[in-house]
């Protein structure tokens, strides 16, 4: 975008950081596939999780793109995301929210 600047980080999240953003506390779990440095943020009092373009209502995210890994990204989805458990909702980076039980059974990229 013209006139706009990047932003420089001053800080990298890993794999179990938290973030704290309006009195709500994050745990932050690397999921990479769709880019290398992709995380996923966890509210588990609340039983959410924005997990960005990760997961989709009935898709994952694209891995087509530079640095994209399609077996990596399923199985830290398998391994990291689904494993929070069925009553979790997920609110993806595009698209509606859904809920990890929904997609366990009904997306066809995780069976």
């Amino acid at each position: 975008m013209a006139g706009v600047r990047p932003v420089k980080p001053t800080r990298w999240l890993n794999e179990g950081d938290t973030v704290t953003v309006g009195g709500l506390t994050f745990d932050v779990l690397h999921v990479p596939g769709h880019a290398p440095g992709h995380v996923v943020f966890v509210h588990a009092p609340s039983q959410f999780a924005l997990v960005g373009d990760t997961v989709f209502q009935g898709s994952v995210g694209r891995t087509d793109l530079p640095d994209g890994d399609h077996e990596l990204l399923i199985r830290g989805i398998k391994e990291k995301i689904l494993t929070l458990g069925d009553d979790f909702t997920v609110l993806p980076g595009h698209g509606p929210a859904t809920t990890l039980e929904r997609e366990r059974k009904t997306n066809p990229f995780l069976q």
